[in-house]
């Protein structure tokens, strides 16, 4: 049976959550690639959500949330379903502008001038359903934004979906636009790609470091250093060829 991980460090107080591969949490350095790609996201949109009423629905571990409240959202509400998440949330992150609600992601509804749904919408059963929901809550003003993986990048090629047991669809990108266009009548999609260090790390890869660092005894002392040190700024979000695209973050709007 593998060795349970745990976060490290931190407060008193406030219990660890372990890592079981359905959310990502910060303070787990060999977890830290996942952590620094969604967290790319959420500062993308931290940006763009300065002194307005969010909802992050599915928040996990609650960083996200805490996120958006420190860059100025007049109000945030972390809604997630799963008790040791949201207890663990609640106790960590403490603002005046945020709060935590448990409750399902189909069923939490308040007014908003925003909705935050980032890598969740492959887990659930009916996303046409949960889009609609989330239009509901925004109004016609307002804007969800909702990112996902690549299925192209995440899975193995030719196969319908990675062996991730948590998704029960993953998408490509005109998938993902037509499910979205579906419900929303503006629809931008943008796509995530490695930058920075990540992408000299790649430049290596197609180079052949894979064959190289087995040889020379290096790889668990390089991936020791390299992958805690990753940054959300090794990360970029924009337009471009979506199909090489890591994530799609989808910005809709009514």
């Amino acid at each position: 049976m593998a060795e349970q991980i745990l976060q490290a460090n931190q407060p008193d107080g406030v219990p660890p959550l372990p890592l079981t591969g359905e959310r990502t949490l910060p303070d787990v350095p060999a977890e830290n690639y996942w952590y620094r790609r969604h967290l790319a996201v959420y500062e993308w949109i931290a940006a763009r959500t300065a002194g307005l009423r969010v909802v992050d629905m599915a928040c996990g571990e609650g960083y996200g949330s805490d996120l958006l409240a420190r860059a100025g959202a007049a109000s945030v509400v972390g809604v997630d379903a799963n008790p040791e998440a949201h207890e663990h949330a609640r106790l960590r992150y403490r603002r005046p502008n945020l709060r935590y609600a448990r409750d399902l992601v189909e069923t939490f509804a308040e007014p908003c001038d925003a909705v935050v749904f980032l890598q969740t919408i492959e887990h659930v059963q009916d996303p046409g359903a949960v889009l609609e929901h989330f239009k509901s809550m925004i109004g016609p003003g307002g804007v969800a934004y909702v990112s996902t993986p690549n299925l192209l990048t995440l899975a193995p090629e030719g196969a319908a979906k990675s062996d991730n047991p948590w998704h029960l669809k993953e998408y490509r990108a005109a998938e993902f636009r037509a499910l979205c266009e579906a419900h929303f009548g503006q629809v931008e999609l943008l796509g995530l790609t490695h930058a920075g260090k990540l992408r000299v790390h790649g430049w290596a890869l197609r180079l052949g470091w894979d064959a190289v660092h087995p040889r020379l005894g290096l790889t668990k002392p390089f991936y020791d250093r390299f992958t805690p040190a990753i940054a959300a700024s090794d990360f970029r979000l924009g337009p471009g060829d979506l199909d090489r695209a890591l994530d799609f973050l989808a910005v809709c709007r009514p």
